[in-house]
């Protein structure tokens, strides 16, 4: 695995010191649908939200409660997104911070909260109510499982990734759990996602580190072109590892961020695998852009152009609709440059076609996993997005 960094098992409870379970409490019929994930430690917390101007209420919440730094939980329930329900949702998503505190025995701001799933419906607290308590006296070691499933909405599956790697002669641990499938697109890739580190470091560093991570992965997938009301990325780091603390001008600061973005780029790619009726996972890769806004410009225009997405579908393989996704992207770049291909089949160089083997090339669009690659050859900087 590039960087060292090992896949292993166990989700957002394989970092020591993390609880979570996943519960039944009636929101849906029968799945799963309400979920805690919790640090036996004290913990620090950062996060990233939707930048749709429409909010539902637990985001707003958790917004506030993260401002003072520490976080030592997250309650999430599936099924009702609690949003657009004016007082009442807020009211709601306090007393499901209220409650998760008092079963832990933490402080309410050390409470994230998050809904996902139908807007405009006020919350069933009773059965809430009941989940909170349930999943509180449920938490174990190995509940990681559940909790994803019990985040999911219209998903297929559930997400989990997790990783440990080296760093300063202690073994660190992330993982990280997802669920998103429809309304899929930057910025905030309309999604939830929640990443557990047993790493020992600051909350600022913590807070700059998702960032850059969901930039180059969440930020950069793209469904159907919908951003939510109720998208968020958290990250809780409880210290456990025991690592000396990681600042923003420790040492050890870069290696971290290259593991967090690693963990975030291979969950990114499993939301868009599972896009809502998707065939095909489209990767698309620009190579020497001017720089790093204008290659991610190109590659999520590409990703998300209805164009391609059907040339891809009908395995045909028109790369005049790539470029001219890339001409109207808002990057910079000079069109009698840019080199396409896709899988290992040239299509242009120099802004003109070539002769290439149709044959050739529709086998390659047979593929479930269909790679772009554009070299716009006027810089250093490179960019993926994922589509499907």
């Amino acid at each position: 695995m590039s960087h060292n960094y090992k896949l292993i098992s166990g989700g957002v409870t394989a970092p020591k010191g993390f609880l979570a379970a996943g519960v039944h409490c009636g929101i849906k019929k029968q799945k799963l649908d309400l979920a805690i994930i919790f640090s036996t430690a004290p913990a620090v917390g950062a996060g990233v939200f939707t930048t749709n101007k429409v909010k539902a209420a637990p985001l707003m919440l958790t917004m506030e409660n993260l401002k003072q730094g520490a976080a030592r939980a997250i309650i999430v329930n599936a099924g009702n997104a609690n949003a657009c329900t004016g007082d009442r949702g807020f009211s709601d998503a306090e007393e499901m911070v209220s409650l998760t505190a008092k079963f832990l025995g933490i402080s309410h701001q050390e409470v994230i909260v998050s809904s996902t799933g139908v807007i405009g419906v006020p919350l069933p607290m009773d059965n809430v109510r009941q989940g909170i308590e349930t999943a509180a006296a449920e938490l174990k070691d190995d509940g990681g499982a559940n909790a994803a499933k019990a985040i999911m909405t219209t998903d297929t599956f559930s997400k989990e990734i997790t990783t440990s790697f080296q760093l300063a002669g202690k073994e660190i641990t992330m993982g990280a759990m997802a669920k998103g499938s429809g309304m899929i697109h930057p910025n905030m890739a309309t999604m939830l996602g929640f990443i557990t580190t047993d790493a020992n470091i600051e909350q600022e560093a913590l807070q700059i580190a998702i960032k850059e991570a969901t930039a180059q992965s969440f930020n950069m997938i793209t469904v159907d072109g919908d951003t939510s009301t109720n998208d968020m990325v958290a990250i809780i780091a409880n210290g456990e590892a025991d690592n000396e603390k990681i600042t923003l001008k420790s040492e050890y600061f870069g290696k971290f961020q290259q593991a967090l973005n690693f963990l975030t780029v291979e969950l990114a790619k499993l939301i868009a695998k599972d896009g809502e009726g998707a065939t095909k996972l489209l990767e698309v890769q620009v190579k020497n852009a001017r720089t790093i806004k204008d290659g991610r410009l190109a590659a999520l225009a590409v990703a998300k152009s209805s164009l391609v997405k059907t040339a891809i579908f009908g395995e045909d393989a028109n790369w005049g609709r790539i470029l001219c996704a890339v001409g109207y992207s808002g990057a910079e770049f000079d069109p009698s440059k840019v080199d396409i291909a896709i899988g290992d089949e040239m299509m242009a160089i120099d802004g003109a076609g070539l002769a290439f083997d149709e044959e050739r090339a529709k086998k390659i669009l047979e593929n479930k996993h269909v790679v772009i690659f554009i070299d716009l050859k006027d810089g250093d900087a490179d960019a993926t997005a994922w589509g499907c």
